[in-house]
């Protein structure tokens, strides 16, 4: 893939399949790609080389609204509505039941700073989502996308604000949606140990995929990245 107008490609000799009912997560240093390669799926952006398939068939043999229908999509930065948490959430199905709307919330450990309001889901959100945490932002838009029930979740680097227990109990909780294709960008180490699959991105290519315990054995790189993450972890607490 090259951008309209430029001459040299920010992605290419990219594999991989994602299966339903598994997590692949992408990692790798900033501006390798990373977001650009997701942005592709919902066709934000087209490729100009080889092709995206869903169930087989080319992407773009799909409607745009159909396609998106498939897919439930959160940004790095989850963009809020003003109105109220339950408004936000039914954002995703309009027609959502109460117990429909708890359940993502579940999902997304978004249940115990609701319940801690005063009115719970009828609380009032503001323009841009200003009144909450980034880290409450974020399990809102997880759970409004999970509202969809689309058989696909892209998760745009879209966990880095809440802290690492709860990070994995969204993830955990996120495999027990039986048949859900979960893609996820990373750059957390911890974020991607238990993944089923793991695409390593350098420089717009793939270089590894597999699972933590195999790349790190295997792939220089990402064995470099790792190391490297934990040492400025172990600093930090320092």
């Amino acid at each position: 893939f090259h951008y309209p107008g430029a001459e040299e490609d920010v992605l290419h000799d990219i594999t991989f399949t994602a299966k339903p009912g598994e997590t692949t997560a992408f990692i790798g240093s900033t501006g390798c790609g990373k977001s650009t390669l997701v942005n592709l799926l919902p066709r934000f952006y087209d490729v100009t080389g080889g092709e995206i398939t869903l169930d087989g068939t080319d992407i773009r043999k799909y409607t745009l609204q159909d396609l998106r229908e498939h897919i439930g999509f959160v940004p790095q930065k989850g963009v809020l509505f003003s109105g109220t948490i339950a408004s936000n959430l039914r954002f995703g199905a309009e027609d959502a039941s109460d117990e429909q709307i708890r359940e993502a919330a579940e999902i997304a450990q978004a249940t115990e700073f609701i319940d801690s309001k005063q009115d719970g889901y009828e609380s009032a959100i503001a323009q841009g989502g200003s009144n909450v945490s980034g880290g409450q932002k974020q399990r809102i838009s997880i759970a409004r996308a999970l509202m969809k029930h689309a058989p696909i979740l892209i998760l745009d680097d879209s966990v880095s604000a809440v802290d690492t227990k709860t990070e994995r109990t969204i993830l955990d909780n996120l495999k027990k949606r039986e048949g859900l294709t979960t893609i996820l960008i990373a750059h957390r180490i911890s974020t991607v140990e238990q993944m089923d699959k793991i695409v390593f991105v350098e420089d717009g290519e793939v270089h590894a995929v597999g699972k933590h315990e195999d790349l790190y054995r295997t792939c220089t790189a990402y064995r470099k990245m790792v190391d490297l993450q934990k040492l400025e972890e172990e600093a930090g607490e320092e």
